[in-house]
Parts: structure tokens; C-alpha cells; sequence
């Protein structure tokens, strides 16, 4: 049939059918118009890879060759040329993702997206982070001033060349959605102060310090600490395991002194009702790297004599949050001729909108971090009266400072910050704190005044040169090049483990740590009217840091336990992870003696549950009904105790594991305090079961007493019926990634709460792994199995070849949704794969996809 006899049929059809026809053909349009307008605009943010582009401000022309996963390695015959490039390259793949990140620091996020924001900005206006941030920028070396503004340049260079709709799909969609906005040139200061995000992440026990208090209101101390217990030194070994202080130097080679055992402060019922609610108040900055006990990482090296290489590997995969990017932006940054006027030869992982690598490695050694976490937060009590706050026995009056907060859509928010000597006072930005001066009792001998608030120290508020250490690192060459770089990392205080081609492997514990003149160790908020709460005006000196170089064992492990035992006469925290992890680690490498580049990355993938070897003994001596019930005690039988995404025992025991957790403690505790599960409550549990008519295995909203066994039991029932709900009755149904997902979300309009527009950026996967296992893809038991923080990366770094050495970051490179390596990398990272890491000119030539030219104009 030709065209013509085909309209000729098609008018012969009745009315209706022929009218439907047309409808139907609109329609097709339309969507095929859609489809194509949208295509366009998701395309339109890519950047070009190939080519040439005038770069204004460079000295000479810089080459970026990108492989297939887009990764860039750059190279510049000068430092201003280098760190142009690198902001240039950064903005191309993320920066609505660092404009987010400066509005969030800044205090400006309700710019954005309006009064659902507006406590976030209020909370860290209060803090001011910016505002240490913009002093820190006079302390820096020149060195380090000059790469931050030749980065900026770059940055503003692609900024001026480029509209909203060519730099993010994401602008697109808020400016359809009424949002009037025009992008600010990048500065110096909107890098520094994500250090500052950086910093409050992982800034150690203050959740800790406000939950003890709140847990001693309905229970005596002794049961406090059974939820706090000791860090078990003889099970899980701290990082350095050898050596003391001497002299205020700490001495690797030194005989140890005597347990220390530092006086705690009794809990006052004044501040017990001053943090009542505290949790909450903190609770308005949003998790910018994760939360919990999976803001953590591994990390560990090995000498030539246990690597088959005959020189040092070194493996690192930080634990953050999960999003959509990742944290990570992978780049190579080499001078073409390195000189002390062009020094970087480095390459590793980045943060989109900081120059320089974060961790990585260079042309001589090798660097890995893990969170250190030292307390270096105190929540003071504050008795107030008008403005002024009472300290040594007199009035003082406050710093205040008002500041306006701007609304997409709203009202400006006027907001005045108040803060006394030991900082700013919290409690004004949290509807709990602020209502403490009605509760608080009068400190003794002291009457007036109008109320009490919340102050906040912290050392992330004093300004420091951390800027400075992340470039020193990258151009160190040695040992003590590299301790002269980590003197000078403040905050957030890390874990460093270090090798270099020499053969010599090391760790250094840095930063800045505050000195408690009283000897307390910070564990609940103390009174801010009583000068020997203060802090001592000098932190713990850098020298007298735990150290290590070439140590007797041939490696070092770091997964953010206890860094050294008691006998250390410096307070830097109670509150490690209890060490499961670190001791798996150690215990792997001992067992295997010598590894090779395959088995550091397999043991990053490593899912044996220490916990199940504890808990799933007791769990089949329980008695349960026939039938169903006892499915999913069969199949722990026959389970090895690894947590692979399709382990139908892994999904079982974390089902038990969670209700288990619930049954115990949700009956005694608010739901702000409910067990996450982490390695703290592993512990916990541990030593309960030894004790099976504890008072914890107690249901208070029962009449009768129960002990472990009818609790034990209790989780189990409830754990088949949920397993079944949520999956299947055939056991041979259940799998653990089922439960546990990977759910990659955009931090902003992935969380809109509008399917189709998180659909766009959000991405989800299933996964193994679980909490404080060595492939931590932790989740929270009070909230449910979705994977809440994960490796952010793994790296394995070969210090015999560096081309031999290995990475995978957990989302793409690229920022843009629908960009071939948007999440390019992610399948490989969920399938436990890693990518090879081209480092020598032949090897990055080799892996080129792409190769684009920044020209002077």
C-alpha cells in the first residue's frame, strides 16, 4: 500500500477512530518532542574533553588526558598552571556540586531552596565557619594562597564562558521551578571552608557526650558504663603497639609506663536537664560525609618483607556517607618538568573545589588516611543574665554579632549570634536548648540571672593552617617531609599511614588536641562558670603525637581503633571504634605473611562478621516452634558467617541482629538513643550474653522478668515473620542485598521528595558488607538496612611499580546525571572490582581516551 491509498483507507475509518488517531499522534509528538528537549538539556552540561579551549591567565599551553572513565591527568609546566587547570576541570564535571558545598558552609543554603533549610543555615551561621575560614586565608603559606587563587581563576574562567543550563542540569531544573538565581565567582575562602564541613563530620564524641548524659536520667552509672564499656585492649590491638612519651617526645623504641586512669565529673542535674535535647539541636547541620560509627575508614601497610613486590603496599578506603557524586574526584597533577618552582607529581583522590590531592600518592611515597577521632568538642553549661554570662564569679558581657540570612521565596531571617569565651552559644539556634534556663538550678552560691545556654568549643573555630599540609603532602619526598607536612594538618585530626619507594613504611597521628586544664576527658558537657573547665591554653605538641617508623611487626593497621593503650599520659578519647575491624585486618595479614597486590584488595572486600562468631552460638541453642520458625535457625546453621550480597544468613542474622537490638534497649531509652548497632553495641551485646539475667534483658512494659534466653528467642520469632514480610518464607529467597541497598542519592534535588525528579540523579544498588566489618557498608539498626555510610573509595598502592597500583571510586567522576562516568565506576565498586591506576607518562598514554588543550588566549 503506498502513501496515497493509505490516507485514502484512513478517511474511511469512522469519526471516532480517526479523531483517537489524531490524539494519539499528538501525544507521540509530544513526548518524542520531550524526549529530544530533554536529551538536549541533559546533554548540554557535559563538558568537552577534546579539542582546544582558551584558558585565560595561563602562562603556557596545559594537556588533560582522560581515560575511559574520565579521569584527568594534567599536565602544566608551572604550579599557577596546574591549579588553574584543576579548577577548571573540577567546575566542568562538579560544580553545582561545590556551589552547594560553599552554600552550605556559608550558611546560605535557604538562598536555594528556601525555609526548609533555614535551621541548617542558622546552626553553622552560628558556628561560623566561613567567618574562621576567610582568617584562615592570611595564615596560609604564599605558596599555598597563590594555588588557591590560581585554582579560583580557574574555576571563574569556566564560570564565564558558560550559562546556568551549560554548567548543571540541576540549575535547569530550579530556575524552571522559579528559582532567580546568578552564580557568584568562585574565591579562595569557599575551598577553605569545606575543610570546615570536613572538620564537623568527623569530630568526635559529641553525640557520645550528650547521649551519657541523657542515659543517666533513668539509670544508675554502673549501667551507663555497661553501655560504654572499655575499650578491650588484649582483643583488638591499638595502632601502635610499641614506644611511649618521654620527654613530651614520643619515643617508638621506649618501654611503656603504667595504666593511666583519668577522674570523670560527676553528672549535675543541671546539666543533665541543660542537654536534654541537645541531639537535636546538633542534628540541624546535615551529614555532609555520613554519620555515625561509619564515618570511619581502614587503612594499612605492609614492608617489603610481607608484600611479594619486596617494597611497601598501602590500602585505603575511607568510610563516608553515601551520594550521588561521590566525595571523591580522582586526578593526576604532574609539572612536566618537576622544579622547585613546579614540584607536583602526584595523583589520587580529590574534593571538587579544594586544589592539590587529598590521598594519594607522588613520585616517591605514598600516603593513607583514616579519622583519627580525639574529642576535641566540649559543650559548656552557660549561666546567662540578659546578655552578659557569668565566669569566676562575675558578669561578663557576650560577643554578639547580627548577621541576615536571605530565603528563596521567604522572609530575610535576621539571626544574632551570641557567644562567650568558649564559643558560640548553641542552644539560640535549637528550640530544646534555648529552653534550659526554665530547668536549670542556679549554680551553688550564685543566684540571679535568667537562664542557662549551650556554648560550643571546638578547635575547628580556631584558625589554623590545614590548607597549607594538604600541598606539603603532596610534595613531600621522606619521612620527614612528610611528618613536616602532617604537623600542619590541624582538623580534622586523621590517622596517617605513609610508605615511600625506599622501602620504609610509618604512621603519624596529627593535629590539634586540646589540653583539659581540670584532667576531665570531656565526656559530658561541664560548667562554663568554673575557670578549671577551661582549656589549658596549649594543645597536646605534635612531637608527643604517637608515632611510628618501620616498626617491629613489618605493618601498620589503622581502622579507627584506640591509637594507643591506656599507659598514654595524654587524654585523646574513650570513645574508639572497638576494633573489629583492625583486629580482622591484623589477624589476615599475620595468617597470610606475605601479600600481594589481589590479596590487599581482596581484604578490603573482606564481610566476615565477628559478631555472628559471638552471637549465632547462643542463637542455635534457643528452642523455637516447628515449621517456619525455625527456617531461618537452619540456615545460620549451615551459615560460614560472611555477608555477601546473596547470603540468605546474613539476611537472617541482621534481621535477628536488629530486632534483637529493639527487644533490648527500645524500652529503655529515647528513641534519639536507640542502638545503631554499631561497633560500640557489638560489644555491648557481647558481654551481655555472658550475663543472662542482666537487668538490660528486662522488658520494662512487660509484668514479668525476662532474661536472655526469652529475649534471644523474642528476636528470633520476630525476625522470621519480618524476613518473610519483607522478602519470601523459602529461605532459599533470602539474600542480604535484598535488604541491604546501596541507595545513591543527589544531596539536594534526589531528595525532593518528587519521583520523577529524583529519578533523574538517584541511582540504587544491592550490596554485602555490613557494620564494623572490614567492607563497612554500615547501616543503622533503629532506622532499618539500607546502607547509610560505605567505602567512598579503595586504593591499593604498589610502592615497587605505582603503575601497578589500584583504585575505584564509588560513583563516576563526572557530576552529571545520564554522563557515561556518572556511575561508570560504581558497577565495578558493587561487583568488588578495582581499575588499574595509570601513573608514568607511558601508562597514562596508554589508557588515553580523550585529550583536550587549555591554550593562553
Amino acid at each position: 500500500m503506498n502513501l496515497r491509498q493509505g490516507w485514502t483507507t484512513f478517511r474511511q475509518w469512522p469519526w471516532a477512530a480517526r479523531w483517537a488517531s489524531y490524539v494519539a499522534a499528538v501525544l507521540v509528538l509530544a513526548l518524542v518532542a520531550s524526549l529530544v528537549t530533554g536529551v538536549v538539556l541533559v546533554r548540554k552540561p557535559f563538558p568537552q574533553m577534546d579539542g582546544e579551549i582558551a584558558l585565560p591567565g595561563l602562562e603556557g599551553d596545559v594537556t588533560v588526558v582522560r581515560d575511559e572513565h574520565g579521569i584527568p591527568q594534567i599536565y602544566a609546566d608551572t604550579t599557577a598552571d596546574l591549579m588553574r587547570a584543576q579548577g577548571y576541570v573540577h567546575a566542568q564535571d562538579r560544580f553545582y556540586e561545590m556551589d552547594v558545598r560553599r552554600h552550605i558552609t556559608a550558611g546560605r543554603l535557604s538562598e536555594m531552596f528556601g525555609e526548609t533549610t533555614l535551621e541548617t543555615d542558622k546552626a553553622i551561621r552560628t558556628m561560623g565557619w566561613r567567618r574562621v575560614a576567610e582568617r584562615e586565608l592570611a595564615m596560609l603559606q604564599p605558596d599555598t594562597r597563590a594555588a588557591l587563587e590560581s585554582y579560583a581563576d580557574g574555576v571563574n574562567a569556566y564560570l564565564e564562558d558558560h550559562s546556568l543550563s551549560e554548567i548543571s542540569l540541576e540549575y535547569t531544573l530550579l530556575r524552571a521551578g522559579g528559582l532567580d538565581y546568578h552564580l557568584e565567582e568562585w574565591s579562595p575562602v569557599d575551598s577553605l571552608a569545606w575543610l570546615k564541613a570536613m572538620a564537623w563530620d568527623l569530630r568526635g564524641n559529641m553525640d557520645d557526650e550528650i547521649s551519657r548524659v541523657l542515659l543517666s536520667v533513668n539509670h544508675t552509672p554502673e549501667q551507663v558504663d555497661e553501655l560504654y564499656p572499655p575499650y578491650d585492649f588484649e582483643k583488638h590491638a591499638p595502632i601502635v603497639g610499641q614506644g611511649a612519651l618521654v620527654g613530651g617526645r614520643y619515643e617508638p623504641e621506649a618501654t611503656r609506663p603504667g595504666s593511666r586512669n583519668p577522674a570523670r565529673p560527676a553528672y549535675t542535674a543541671a546539666q543533665v536537664r541543660a542537654v536534654a535535647s541537645a541531639q537535636r539541636g546538633m542534628d540541624a547541620v546535615p551529614a555532609l560525609l555520613g554519620k555515625g560509627e561509619g564515618i570511619g575508614s581502614n587503612s594499612w601497610v605492609v614492608d617489603g618483607e610481607h608484600s611479594s613486590t619486596g617494597k611497601p603496599l598501602l590500602a585505603n578506603d575511607p568510610h563516608l556517607g553515601t551520594s550521588i557524586p561521590g566525595i571523591w574526584y580522582q586526578v593526576g597533577l604532574h609539572c612536566r618538568t618537576v622544579s622547585e618552582d613546579c614540584p607536583f607529581e602526584v595523583s589520587g583522590f580529590s574534593f571538587s573545589g579544594v586544589p592539590g590531592v587529598v590521598i594519594g600518592h607522588n613520585a616517591d611515597i605514598a600516603w593513607g588516611f583514616t579519622n583519627l577521632g580525639p574529642d576535641v568538642t566540649d559543650l559548656y553549661l552557660e549561666k546567662l543574665d540578659g546578655n552578659t554570662w557569668l565566669y569566676d564569679g562575675r558578669y561578663r558581657p557576650l560577643k554578639t554579632h547580627t548577621e541576615t540570612i536571605k530565603v528563596h521565596d521567604g522572609e530575610d531571617f535576621e539571626l544574632t549570634v551570641r557567644e562567650t569565651d568558649h564559643g558560640p552559644l548553641l542552644s539560640d539556634v535549637s528550640k530544646e536548648l534555648s529552653t534550659v534556663g526554665a530547668n536549670a538550678e542556679a549554680p551553688k552560691g550564685q543566684e540571679g540571672g535568667n537562664g542557662y545556654a549551650v556554648a560550643l568549643r571546638w578547635t575547628a573555630l580556631d584558625p589554623a593552617p590545614t590548607a597549607d599540609a594538604i600541598l606539603e603532602l603532596n610534595r613531600a619526598s621522606d619521612w620527614n617531609e612528610f611528618r613536616a607536612a602532617a604537623a600542619d594538618f590541624a582538623v580534622p585530626a586523621q590517622n596517617l599511614v605513609y610508605a615511600d619507594r625506599e622501602g620504609h613504611i610509618g604512621y603519624q597521628a596529627p593535629g590539634r588536641i586540646p589540653i583539659r586544664k581540670s584532667g576531665n576527658d570531656g565526656s559530658v558537657p561541664v560548667a562554663g562558670w568554673l575557670r578549671e573547665n577551661d582549656w589549658s591554653s596549649l594543645t597536646i605538641p605534635f612531637d608527643a603525637l604517637p608515632t611510628l617508623y618501620d616498626p617491629k611487626d613489618g605493618f601498620v593497621v589503622t581502622a579507627n581503633q584506640a591509637v594507643v593503650d591506656d599507659s598514654y599520659p595524654m587524654y585523646l578519647t574513650d570513645d574508639w571504634d572497638r576494633g573489629y575491624r583492625s583486629q580482622r585486618i591484623r589477624d589476615v595479614i599475620e595468617a597470610e605473611g606475605e601479600l600481594s597486590i589481589d590479596d590487599m584488595t581482596a581484604l578490603q572486600l573482606d564481610d566476615r562478621s565477628a559478631l555472628a562468631d559471638v552471637l549465632v552460638p547462643y542463637l542455635l541453642d534457643i528452642r523455637l516452634p516447628g515449621g517456619y520458625r525455625r527456617d531461618g535457625q537452619k540456615v545460620l546453621a549451615r551459615w560460614n558467617h560472611e555477608q555477601g550480597a546473596t547470603s540468605a544468613g546474613a539476611a537472617y542474622f541482621n534481621v535477628v541482629w536488629r530486632n534483637l537490638l529493639e527487644a533490648t534497649f527500645h524500652d529503655e531509652m529515647r528513641e534519639s538513643l536507640y542502638p545503631d548497632g554499631d561497633s560500640r553495641w557489638f560489644s555491648v551485646v557481647s558481654n551481655l550474653l555472658e550475663d543472662p539475667a542482666n537487668p538490660w534483658w528486662d522488658d520494662r512494659g512487660t509484668r514479668a522478668v525476662e532474661d536472655r534466653d526469652e529475649i534471644l528467642r523474642k528476636a528470633m520469632l520476630q525476625a522470621s515473620d519480618e524476613i518473610i514480610r519483607l522478602m519470601a518464607r523459602d529461605p532459599h529467597d533470602w539474600e542480604w542485598g535484598r535488604l541491604h541497598r546501596l541507595e545513591l542519592r543527589n544531596q539536594t534535588l534526589g531528595t525532593s521528595g518528587i519521583d520523577p525528579v529524583e529519578a533523574l540523579f538517584n541511582r540504587d544498588y544491592r550490596v554485602g558488607g555490613g557494620s564494623s566489618l572490614v567492607n563497612a557498608t554500615s547501616w543503622d539498626a533503629a532506622e532499618g538496612y539500607e546502607v547509610t555510610s560505605a567505602p567512598s573509595m579503595r586504593m591499593v598502592v604498589s610502592l615497587a611499580d605505582f603503575d601497578d597500583s589500584r583504585w575505584i571510586n564509588l560513583t563516576g567522576n563526572s557530576g552529571h546525571a545520564f554522563h557515561p562516568n556518572y556511575t561508570d565506576q560504581t558497577e565495578l565498586y558493587v561487583e568488588g572490582r578495582t581499575l588499574p591506576w595509570a601513573f608514568s607518562p607511558d601508562a597514562v598514554d596508554e589508557a588515553e581516551e580523550h585529550t583536550l588543550t587549555l591554550t593562553p588566549p
